[in-house]
């Protein structure tokens, strides 16, 4: 069967010609293509949409009932009519638009600009005490504090173990300091005396 097919509608089959359906689909304006309609045959499972230039081609039964559809235009329905000149149909297709018109909404009714952007700035957002919290311990005055009661780090302690070696060192092959003959600290050894420590 390559160029027709039968159908079984009553007793008598019934020879359906298979025709290539071609043609334009053209916007309300006729002036204007409208690429990506689908042109399908619901019953058949078979389609096609249209190319950037409004051009489609698809073979068809005749008899076969065609849709078109697209976003913003209303559906369009065509079958495919008795045709024996040739096996090919060309048409022109021209799609209504199908436009829905929404009424005003006023998201905002404020009478001034200034009430709107104050009303704007006293909004809180779902997580505004989270915020508050986070913005609370990340300020300059608790990092100060926490920063001062922190254990040195490894690298800190290695300094300060090299230094204590460096000094040891040092302090090896000198004569200890005699404080018997330093003035400074018998002046500090008679205040203490004086204030009974």
């Amino acid at each position: 069967m390559t160029v027709g097919a039968l159908v079984a509608q009553s007793d008598t089959p019934v020879k359906r010609n298979i025709i290539q359906f071609t043609g334009v689909v053209l916007a309300p304006d006729s002036n204007s293509v409208i690429p990506g309609v689908h042109v399908y045959v619901p019953t058949a499972g078979r389609g096609t949409t249209t190319n950037p230039y409004g051009f489609f081609s698809l073979p068809v039964l005749e008899g076969d009932s065609l849709v078109f559809s697209a976003v913003g235009f209303k559906r369009q329905f065509y079958i495919v009519p008795e045709h024996k000149e040739s096996t090919s149909l060309k048409v022109l297709i021209t799609m209504q638009e199908d436009v829905t018109l929404l009424s005003e909404v006023e998201v905002f009714p404020y009478p001034t600009e200034a009430m709107f952007k104050e009303a704007i700035l006293s909004l809180e957002t779902p997580y505004q005490k989270q915020y508050n919290n986070l913005n609370a311990w990340l300020s300059s005055d608790y990092m100060s504090s926490a920063y001062a009661d922190l254990p040195a780090s490894p690298n800190a302690n290695h300094q300060y173990y090299m230094q204590m070696q460096m000094q040891a060192i040092q302090n090896k092959y000198q004569t200890p300091q005699n404080n018997l003959l330093n003035p400074w600290a018998w002046s500090k050894f008679i205040n203490s005396l004086k204030k009974g420590n």
